[in-house]
């Protein structure tokens, strides 16, 4: 997500938010967060059409957050709402754990049961074994328009 983005949807200015982020450099690794560099800003600057450079446009390069990012963003930022989303995603990781727990649980039921019965009911398990499985990951495309 754009800084812009972010800042918005923590409930603060994009200058706070980038002056959070230098001071606390070190919490935001390149897997975490980069700068897009002139082309993919200008790419996004014509997808979006705001101002030109001089006319009150942006100065500097937009920063993009991967989910990582976004997660220590909220935790540097002192407004209420970041706060609010610091508590909700470490919720969701509370409820993320457990669910992998009860899915634990369930393969091992899964296992158990296959042993148990014969082969007539290998394919049904082979089906479940499947869905149970996480996605793979596709391929991400380019940010903005590319020719």
């Amino acid at each position: 997500m754009l800084d812009s983005d972010l800042a918005e949807l923590y409930g603060v200015r994009t200058k706070r938010l980038n002056e959070q982020v230098k001071r606390n450099i070190d919490r935001f690794p390149a897997d975490f967060m980069f700068r897009l560099n002139q082309e993919e800003s200008d790419r996004l600057r014509s997808q979006f059409a705001t101002s030109k450079h001089g006319r009150g446009g942006r100065r500097y390069q937009p920063y993009v957050f991967t989910e990582h990012g976004a997660l220590m963003l909220a935790s540097v930022l002192n407004s209420e709402k970041a706060i609010q989303a610091s508590i909700q995603i470490v919720r969701a990781f509370i409820r993320l754990r457990e669910l992998l727990a009860t899915h634990q649980e369930l393969a091992r039921k899964l296992a158990e049961m296959e042993k148990k019965y014969n082969a007539e009911f290998k394919a049904i398990f082979e089906v479940i074994q499947q869905l149970t499985e996480p996605p793979e990951e596709r391929e991400r495309k380019p940010i903005g328009f590319t020719p």
